[in-house]
């Protein structure tokens, strides 16, 4: 079944798709999203990658670094919040527009007891719930944190949110950057990424911490759990696949045709979403279907006539 599907990936500044842009996964370049809230640059890497746009790498230069061999996908991105929010407020995780409760696989709840056990003790949500949603606090889900300078924003210099470039295959390091060093300190913030993740565990830490109007952030979530790609000709659904410590969970038989898996970046106390990611199996026929009907349209190569088209 793996075989008859395609992943795009998709981000934008909100949840409208029409807003939305294709990633090139795997690629040389990040992409810009830059919407009422927050300003961002966004790469995605996904190991084994089969998907959209075609010919995208299988791979990236990501996964030879020591720390991300065993990874099989990061979201990593530069953002800067257009005003301030408070590190209890902002949140990231998964949410959908439409009920999940009646397609979600025998052992799910298993599998979500293991992730708030050993992966992800902040996640919290409701999948039962008629707009289905999993969030956790930033600062302790992303595996990565990196705090940088304020930056010229609206009414200075020019006008504009500046973020400086991120390379796509650049490895984000936990720490900080100019003053952002000092915030870590002032804060008390554990160096490592593991330790700070724990550290914001509590409430009251989280509710000391800003994230500010104007200064730039850095963060990289990564796991080696979630496998998108690792398909085979097998007529089965078992590499598409949450493979977690002591137990794996088939997905791809429980989807509907085009489901998506969103990660949405947002303050939960106004709703306010700074940026989503969005991953769709496509099959491959509709992507094959698309191709023909864009052919036929500008009368390229492929286009094959109905017969009452033909004099």
């Amino acid at each position: 079944m793996a075989d008859q599907y395609l992943l795009r990936v998709t981000a934008g500044p909100s949840y409208d798709a029409s807003t939305h842009k294709l990633v090139p996964v795997n690629g040389p370049t990040s992409i810009h999203v830059d919407g009422e809230h927050a300003a961002a640059n966004i790469s995605v890497r996904v190991q084994n990658y089969r998907g959209l746009p075609k010919g995208s790498p299988s791979t990236s230069r990501y996964f030879s670094n020591e720390s991300h061999k065993h990874d099989q996908y990061s979201i990593a991105f530069s953002f800067l919040p257009k005003e301030t929010i408070s590190g209890n407020a902002l949140v990231f995780g998964n949410d959908f527009d439409n009920p999940i409760r009646d397609r979600l696989p025998p052992g799910f709840n298993t599998a979500l007891k293991i992730v708030k056990w050993a992966i992800d003790p902040g996640l919290d949500g409701d999948v039962y719930a008629d707009r289905p949603h999993l969030y956790g606090p930033a600062l302790s889900s992303w595996n990565i944190l990196r705090i940088g300078e304020k930056v010229a924003g609206k009414g200075e210099g020019d006008g504009g949110w500046k973020i400086p470039v991120t390379v796509h295959e650049d490895v984000i390091l936990e720490g900080g950057e100019g003053d952002g060093v000092e915030i870590r300190k002032e804060k008390g913030i554990p160096e490592d990424g593991d330790k700070r993740k724990k550290f914001y565990l509590d409430q009251k830490k989280r509710e000391d911490f800003d994230f500010e109007e104007g200064r730039v952030y850095q963060a990289d979530f990564f796991n080696p759990y979630l496998d998108f790609n690792d398909w085979t000709d097998r007529d089965d659904s078992s590499e598409f696949a949450l493979k977690l410590p002591g137990f794996s969970l088939s997905i791809l038989g429980y989807l509907d045709n085009k489901d998506s898996l969103r990660y949405v970046l947002k303050n939960r106390h106004t709703g306010d979403v700074l940026f989503v990611v969005v991953f769709t199996l496509v099959p491959k026929a509709d992507v094959e279907k698309e191709e023909q009907e864009t052919l036929a349209a500008k009368g390229g190569k492929g286009y094959q006539p109905a017969d009452d088209d033909v004099d």
